[in-house]
């Protein structure tokens, strides 16, 4: 049974950093995309940062570039979202998320950030 772990979030001033983890146990099928997601009241779910793995590339939101970097770890199997200079409306639930060559796709639980003075 596959399980994705969130860890990381909580409160963090505005202008402070959070760093994100996330490590997948059980197996996974030729896993093609890592990345983390987030939902904020009230709104849909949006795609903040993923690595595209055969690709060796990444995407992220445009509110996310020059403030997050996300980062793999593939002997590990983690995938971590370092977030800086973080601003209220980035407060969410944070999910991790990944999808596998067969087309499957799984989901964390969430981490809640809340950015906030």
């Amino acid at each position: 049974q596959v399980q994705l772990v969130e860890s990381g979030g909580g409160l963090v001033q505005p202008g402070g950093s959070l760093r994100l983890s996330c490590a997948a146990s059980g197996t996974i099928f030729r896993i093609t995309v890592m990345g983390w997601y987030r939902q904020a009241p009230g709104k849909e779910r949006e795609l903040v940062a993923a690595i595209i793995i055969d690709r060796g590339r990444t995407n992220y939101a445009d509110s996310a570039k020059g403030r997050f970097t996300i980062f793999r770890d593939s002997a590990k199997n983690t995938v971590d979202l370092q977030m800086t200079n973080l601003k209220p409306e980035d407060t969410a639930v944070y999910y991790c998320n990944v999808r596998a060559d067969v087309g499957a796709v799984y989901w964390g639980q969430g981490t809640q950030v809340t950015v906030s003075s």
